[in-house]
């Protein structure tokens, strides 16, 4: 499981926006930078579609007020099907990256993955909520729940940051 100081693993993935997919070094593109990734089974899936994405969405500016520099959705799906939830969904419009794992190399070397054969998941990704700067996690949030959002979602990522940095408690105790 994912330790606090551990280095993002160096995998490529998709970076999948609006009009192209860039195939990209994950460690790489989180060099130097604070970033909130926030795992998901997959894409199009409802708690993910009804309950993740709109919690991430809704908190999107409390964690660009706390120094996120950019907020990411990771998912183990393929390009296309990330490119029509982008669209289908609004996320391209609200400038919120989605990472495609197609292959779950990253989910795996973080022993993030799960297989589910009755439903058609194999290696998917945990549902959490991560916080890295210049590639190192420094807060790592799992759901403790199935269906619902009580850990991983947004908001849980601002109380942690609050928590951990008095500076930003006004933005968690202002929910």
């Amino acid at each position: 499981m994912v330790k606090i100081g551990q280095f993002i693993p160096d995998v490529e993935v998709l970076w999948v926006t609006e009009s192209k997919v860039d195939t990209i070094n994950l460690s790489q593109k989180l060099a130097g930078r604070k970033v909130a990734i926030f795992g998901m089974p997959g894409a199009f899936t409802d708690t993910c579609s009804e309950l993740h994405l709109p919690n991430i969405l809704v908190n999107k500016n409390d964690l660009l007020t706390m120094g996120v520099e950019e907020i990411c959705i990771l998912t183990v799906n393929d390009a296309f099907v990330l490119g029509a939830w982008g669209r289908s969904k609004g996320i391209f419009k609200e400038e919120v990256a989605i990472i495609g794992d197609s292959a779950s190399e990253f989910t795996k070397s973080m022993c993030l993955n799960f297989t589910v054969p009755a439903i058609g998941f194999y290696e998917r990704s945990m549902r959490y909520a991560m916080l890295t700067e210049d590639g190192i996690v420094k807060h790592f949030l799992i759901e403790k729940t199935q269906s619902k959002i009580t850990t991983s979602g947004a908001d849980a990522l601002i109380e942690a940051i609050s928590k951990s940095s008095p500076e930003y408690s006004g933005i968690y105790n202002s929910q």
